[in-house]
């Protein structure tokens, strides 16, 4: 099954979280913090969204940083995927 976003909406998979912090602790899965790192799985064709021209500023493989409680989780072929709108995305992670 293929997903195909509307409008400003870009899907995104987030990345794995670490392990382990800088100094080497390893941290239990309750104690890891949901990662805000993603890569850009689909994006949506922009154009006029609530009377706004939109030009969409990210591409299909980017790494970007999104809000933390932004979009709106979903379950694909038993992949975790995020819908989230272009506003929600903060940078690209180059």
């Amino acid at each position: 099954m293929t997903i195909k976003p509307l409008g400003d909406r870009v899907v995104i998979k987030s990345v794995e979280a670490e392990e382990t912090t800088k100094s080497g602790i390893v941290l239990p899965g309750s104690a890891q913090e949901k990662p805000q790192v993603a890569e850009v799985v689909e994006v949506g064709p922009g154009g006029v969204v609530d009377g706004k021209e939109i030009k969409m500023e990210v591409e299909k493989g980017d790494k970007v940083l999104y809000s933390k409680y932004a979009g709106t989780e979903v379950k694909l072929d038993g992949e975790e995927l995020m819908i989230v709108r272009q506003s929600d995305i903060l940078a690209i992670v180059k």
